[in-house]
């Protein structure tokens, strides 16, 4: 899986795509990448124009100051094209393996995010709650501001107010429809570059691919979350989900997909799209949809 995830950025890079994001799961069988920075850095060796983005990486696990020092460390080797994407995550069981625990991910994300955003501009200290230490400088010491977007669920999460407060733009999942997605953006109350995440398969027979693909292997996912708290964990049923996805998003031909990626534009304001390219389950699959979306949507959602 994870060489499939470089082979389909490179295909992504030569497709004409701006960016490719990487999701970040511990412990489960869904997305099989435990450090989407890591990850992030092969890729950024590995292309020479494409940006790279996390998508994301969760602050209740991760030590803010660790990830600005690698975030700069990359930023400077690659002439700036990480993005940062940055989340709460879930009452998940790494809190407790990474013994940051239940109080990071309840009480701790406003301060993990402002110690991150602190640590990006050269020094830092802490006095809070979840961390404390003298000043520090950052190095290797960052040369711009980090671009970062902060994941969300609704309209209202916390996370809006908390990224709305930051002047931080938000990144809207795929579960969401065009009205949920506007009314998160909304509630947001300024303008801003938010990222919107929608999934995407172009051909006459894409809805009957991805009703046929995605719930054999969204199920394994769905079911490996465990709570660190014994608390229920998601209860989607992957049929009715993946329903959901055909219906609200640009599963089609071509022309059917740019349609509803520019009718998405104009209900939500949202002109940055994330793609999720993978429904077909195969390598082959991947690429082959990559390079369509390249050639038949891109083109006519650019001009």
């Amino acid at each position: 899986m994870l060489r499939r995830t470089v082979r389909a950025a490179e295909a992504a890079e030569a497709a004409g795509f701006d960016d490719v994001w990487l999701a970040e799961h511990h412990f489960m069988p869904y997305g099989v990448c435990p450090s989407a920075i890591t990850l992030a850095a092969h890729l950024l060796g590995r292309t020479e124009r494409i940006d790279v983005a996390t998508a994301v990486s969760v602050l209740s696990t991760t030590h803010p100051v660790a990830l600005a020092e690698q975030w700069s460390m990359l930023d400077a080797v690659s002439g700036g094209r990480l993005r940062l994407g940055v989340g709460r995550g879930g009452p998940w069981q790494d809190l407790e393996v990474f013994g940051t625990g239940l109080s990071r991910y309840e009480r701790g994300f406003a301060e993990s995010l402002d110690l991150l955003l602190a640590a990006t501009t050269g020094t830092v200290s802490a006095g809070g709650e979840q961390f404390a230490f003298r000043e520090v400088p950052v190095t290797p010491a960052p040369r711009r501001r980090p671009r970062v977007v902060v994941a969300c669920g609704s309209a209202g999460s916390g996370s809006v107010r908390l990224a709305a407060d930051r002047g931080l733009p938000l990144l809207l999942g795929m579960h969401a429809d065009d009205e949920g997605k506007a009314a998160t953006v909304a509630s947001y109350g300024a303008p801003a570059a938010h990222v919107s995440t929608v999934l995407c398969q172009v051909g006459e027979g894409a809805a009957d691919l991805v009703r046929r693909t995605l719930p054999g292997w969204l199920a394994p996912g769905l079911r490996a979350h465990v709570t660190v708290d014994g608390r229920p964990g998601p209860s989607r049923d992957p049929v009715q989900y993946t329903e959901r996805l055909c219906a609200i998003h640009p599963v089609g031909p071509a022309g059917y997909c740019v349609e509803t990626l520019e009718t998405s534009l104009r209900r939500t304001g949202v002109s940055h799209v994330i793609m999720f390219v993978e429904a077909s389950g195969t390598p082959e699959g991947t690429v082959e949809n990559i390079a369509r979306i390249g050639a038949e949507v891109l083109p006519a959602l650019k001009g």
